[in-house]
């Protein structure tokens, strides 16, 4: 997903006369800096595709739009989503499929919950209309520290994070709440995908809440594995960018404020 821009230095005619008075590592340093600035005007224009095509988009995926600089040694400049390690899922990985199209990839904890039998096969998870409380993030996601307590609870922390899942005694807690929050059962729902007690519910994770755990209420829905439409463009941000005029102007203006006119 990478636009890149390099220097063509045929359109410089009109500022001749400025980059006479220059000199060679001088003119390089001109253009290397034309050429940030359109990368910059690209990280612009990338991040407002992404605001424009996503329904509210995190931070994340927005601050991962990043710019390889040119220098006067190398004249191209560079724009991408990019991957900085840590904990967040590669940003060009999220985004290919929105690009292209096709089907969505397994979230981590998705594959956690498949391998311990909660999640069926050819079944992904979504927060419900209503998320549950405390549960989401304020755009459609659900929040990192929920979902850990989640996955703690039905032991899907897997060998290494083994020590993080939910004793009985932990659940207990829970279960029973305290005076500032109320107690709550998680419980999974197959509903139709499987016979059982709780069929007539919509298959996901549910949490039981109040008295006698008489409210009920979705967690984390299973639904059929998600196929994206193509909903960015490199294209498109390139030409709403004009990148190559941009930097054009950008490159004149730069040699001539280093020739002092």
């Amino acid at each position: 997903m990478r636009v890149t821009v390099a220097f063509d230095p045929s359109s410089l005619k009109s500022v001749q006369s400025q980059l006479a008075k220059l000199s060679g590592q001088q003119a390089k340093q001109a253009y290397a800096e034309g050429l940030n600035d359109g990368g910059f005007q690209g990280r612009r224009e990338w991040q407002r595709e992404m605001r424009d095509r996503f329904d509210r988009p995190t931070p994340y995926i927005l601050k991962s739009v990043y710019v390889r600089k040119a220098t006067p040694e190398r004249l191209s400049v560079e724009v991408e989503p990019t991957y900085f390690g840590g904990k967040g899922v590669d940003p060009q990985k999220i985004l290919q499929a929105q690009e292209f199209g096709g089907a969505r990839r397994d979230k981590r904890s998705e594959a956690a919950l498949r391998r311990i039998g909660i999640l069926p096969s050819g079944y992904q998870t979504a927060i419900p209309e209503t998320p549950y409380p405390g549960s989401d993030d304020g755009r459609g996601n659900i929040r990192g520290g929920f979902l850990v307590q989640l996955l703690s609870y039905f032991q899907a922390m897997g060998e290494q994070g083994y020590k993080a899942n939910m004793t009985d005694r932990r659940k207990a807690r829970l279960h029973k709440g305290t005076k500032t929050r109320e107690g709550v059962r998680f419980f999974v729902s197959f509903g139709y995908l499987r016979s059982g007690p709780a069929k007539h519910m919509a298959p996901g994770i549910w949490a039981a809440t109040g008295l006698d755990g008489f409210i009920v209420r979705p967690v984390l829905m299973f639904v059929r594995d998600g196929i994206y439409e193509p909903r960015i463009s490199r294209e498109r941000v390139a030409e709403r960018a004009d990148l190559e005029s941009y930097i054009e102007r950008r490159i004149r203006y730069r040699i001539r404020r280093l020739a002092g006119e």
